[in-house]
């Protein structure tokens, strides 16, 4: 466990969320880039979550600086997101 959380990777029919993280009953989605530079990726990180129809959160992080946030999915700057943590 990591601060309370338990942590696994998911499994979907497109791939795989990179960690689901549970505390609590309560479900959080990451999926992790170094850097979306090109549509491809972004379509990949973003696209882990089509399967996914629950209404936890599902998170993006890179140390892209620029919000890629879409469809109801966060993307965060990996850094401020840790250091926020």
């Amino acid at each position: 466990m990591v601060r309370g959380y338990e942590v696994y990777v998911g499994k979907t029919t497109k791939g795989e969320i990179d960690f689901v993280a549970v505390k609590d009953g309560k479900k959080e989605y990451y999926q992790v880039a170094y850097l979306l530079a090109t549509e491809d990726v972004i379509e990949r990180e973003f696209g882990a979550y089509k399967d996914i129809q629950d209404n936890y959160p599902k998170y993006v992080l890179s140390m892209d600086r620029f919000d890629f946030s879409r469809d109801g999915i966060i993307h965060q700057n990996m850094i401020d997101f840790l250091l926020e943590r």
